[in-house]
C-alpha cells in the first residue's frame, strides 16, 4: 500500500460518499484506509510504502531496493522490511493520509475513526517527523545537524539516491519542510519541494478544524501547532519560493534551497548585450502534487497572478519537461523522462482551466481520446511522437 496512491483512490469516489455502519459500505472501506495508514505511519513515518497487514492473510512481497537502500531514520540505521515495502521520504505521502482524513469526515460527518485507532497519536508522529526534516543542514556553530532521514541508494538512477551521503543538497531555515523525493519517487534536488509544501500546509490546516470539533485539551494544543507550522510553510514558501522569471514574471519555483538555488542565473555579455542565458529547476512534474495542481488543492485561488504565471510557465517550451509533437503535448518528468506526456498532467489542466469557452478543457479531452493506441485506456505516459510508444496500459 503506497500512503499517496490509496489515499487517492479513494478520492475518486468523495462525491459518492455517503455515512454508513455498513461493513460492506464505501464509508467502511475509506475507514479502513484511514485505520491502515494510521498503522503504518506510527511504524516508519518517513517511509511511503507498506505490505499487506498481517489480518489480510495476503503473503507481505519482499523488495530488492531494501539491499541496496542504506535508511537513517532520527539517526538509527534501517527499517523492518517485514513492516515496510519502500522507504522514501516524501512530503505528500503524510499530507494524503491528513487529507483523506478530514475529507471522510468532510463528507460524513463521522468522528468515530479519529476517537479510535490512534488517530491523534498518528498526527502527532507526523508532525514530530515534520518537524525534523525542517532543520538546516549546519548548526549555528557549522556542525551538520542531525537529519530525521537519510538515505543512499546502490544504483545507476541519479534519481534513486542523494548527494552528500545521505544528506542532499544544503540548505538553509525556511520555515519549509524538506523533501528527500518527490512524488514521483524521484530524488528532489533542491529539497524544500514547493508543491509537497503546498500540499502539506493546505491539509495541516484542514486536519487542525478536525482537531478543533474531536476538541479535547490535546486535540487543541495540537490544531494549534498545526496551523503555526502551516503558517510558518506558507511564509516560507512566499519568501523563498517566489522567483521573477523574464518571461513569465513572479512564480513558484519547484524547488528551493533557501540559498536562492531555486534559479541559476548565468549572465553573459556580447556586443554591449546583458543577456540572462540559463536557468536551473524551474520546472514542473506531472505527478501530484504539482505546481499545475496548486489551486486544485486549495493552496491558492486559481485566478492568483503567482499561479496564472506559474500554469502559463508549466505548460510551455520553457518548462523542461514540457512534451511537445504530433502525437502529444503535456507536462512529463524525469521519472520516464523527456518527450513522454503524462495524461494525468492533462486532466489536471482541465481541472484548473479558467477559459470560460472551454475550448481548452475541450482540446485536452481530445488529446487524451485519441491517445489510446485504440485501448481506450488512459496510459501513465505517450511519447509525444508516436502514440503507440506509451507505458502502462491501464
Amino acid at each position: 500500500m503506497w500512503l499517496r496512491d490509496s489515499a487517492n483512490q479513494l478520492l475518486s469516489y468523495l462525491y459518492v460518499l455517503r455515512p454508513s455502519s455498513n461493513p460492506n459500505s464505501l464509508a467502511a472501506l475509506f475507514r479502513g484506509v484511514i485505520n491502515a495508514q494510521s498503522r503504518y505511519i506510527k511504524v516508519t513515518p518517513y517511509c511511503h510504502a507498506y505490505p499487506p497487514p498481517p489480518e489480510s492473510g495476503f503473503s507481505s512481497p519482499m523488495n530488492g531496493a531494501y539491499h541496496q537502500n542504506k535508511v537513517h531514520m532520527f539517526g538509527k540505521p534501517g527499517y523492518d522490511q517485514r513492516k515496510t515495502f519502500d522507504c522514501k521520504w516524501e512530503l505528500d505521502s503524510l499530507a494524503s493520509f491528513l487529507q483523506i482524513s478530514s475529507e471522510y469526515y468532510n463528507a460524513t460527518r463521522d468522528l468515530g475513526p479519529f476517537k479510535k485507532y490512534r488517530w491523534v497519536e498518528t498526527v502527532e508522529v507526523i508532525l514530530h517527523a515534520a518537524n525534523a526534516m525542517r532543520t538546516a543542514t549546519y548548526t549555528s556553530d557549522g556542525h551538520i545537524a542531525q537529519s530525521g532521514y537519510t538515505m543512499t541508494g546502490h544504483t545507476d538512477r541519479a534519481t534513486e539516491t542523494t548527494s552528500n551521503n545521505g544528506l542532499g543538497n544544503p540548505v538553509i531555515w525556511t520555515g519549509m519542510v524538506r523533501s528527500t523525493f518527490r512524488p514521483s519517487d524521484d530524488a528532489t534536488i533542491f529539497q524544500f519541494f514547493i508543491p509537497g509544501n503546498m500540499m502539506f500546509a493546505r491539509q495541516l490546516e484542514a486536519a487542525a478544524g478536525l482537531m478543533d470539533i474531536i476538541g479535547t485539551k490535546r486535540c487543541r494544543n495540537l490544531a494549534f501547532e498545526m496551523r503555526r507550522m502551516a503558517t510558518e510553510i506558507r511564509g516560507g514558501i512566499t519568501k523563498y519560493g517566489i522567483v521573477s522569471h523574464p518571461q513569465f514574471g513572479a512564480m513558484f519555483a519547484f524547488e528551493v534551497d533557501g540559498y536562492g538555488g531555486q534559479v541559476c542565473r548565468v549572465v553573459s555579455y556580447f556586443a554591449g548585450y546583458r543577456a540572462l542565458t540559463a536557468y536551473q529547476n524551474l520546472m514542473d512534474d506531472a505527478n501530484l502534487p504539482s505546481l499545475l495542481s496548486a489551486s486544485m488543492m486549495g493552496y491558492v485561488s486559481s485566478r492568483d497572478e503567482v499561479y496564472q504565471n506559474t500554469r502559463l510557465f508549466a505548460l510551455s517550451k520553457s518548462n523542461p519537461y514540457w512534451a511537445f509533437g504530433d502525437a502529444y503535448n503535456a507536462i512529463g518528468g524525469p521519472h520516464l523522462g523527456p518527450t513522454k506526456g503524462w495524461p494525468l498532467a492533462s486532466i489536471v489542466r482541465i481541472l484548473t482551466s479558467e477559459d470560460v469557452s472551454g475550448e481548452e478543457a475541450s482540446h485536452e479531452l481530445r488529446e487524451i481520446l485519441g491517445s489510446t493506441d485504440g485501448l481506450g485506456l488512459v496510459h501513465e505516459s505517450i511519447s509525444s511522437w508516436n502514440s503507440k510508444d506509451w507505458s502502462r496500459q491501464w
